[in-house]
């Protein structure tokens, strides 16, 4: 999904280090989706993110497909990594390493 056609509350681009293509899909009422995008931001990586719930017909349908093709249960927040490795949930240690950083923030 291009995020650069989606209204801004809907979902964007969040500019920083490449990392590879990193795409976070939450809820915008999620705590745990709120947190993995600012996880990200504070690691300084370039992502997209897109809020499913706010998306609508078309656009929700496609999102939603797109996540099922890495967590099958649809929960969120779901990030992809370069179209292959799904993190699910909060997973701080996990997301640091997958984009290639070590240890905890601070």
């Amino acid at each position: 999904m291009d995020v650069s056609t989606l209204d801004k509350e809907k979902g964007a681009n969040i500019s920083g280090t490449d990392r590879g293509k990193v795409v976070m899909y939450g809820l915008s009422t999620c705590v745990w989706c709120k947190k993995t995008k600012k996880l990200l931001t504070d690691l300084g990586v370039d992502f997209d993110f897109i809020y499913v719930d706010k998306l609508e017909g078309e656009e929700e349908d496609q999102a939603v497909e797109e996540v099922k093709r890495f967590n099958p249960s649809a929960s969120f927040p779901t990030t992809i990594i370069n179209g292959k490795k799904a993190i699910v949930g909060f997973k701080e240690k996990e997301i640091r390493e997958a984009l290639g950083f070590k240890g905890k923030l601070g």
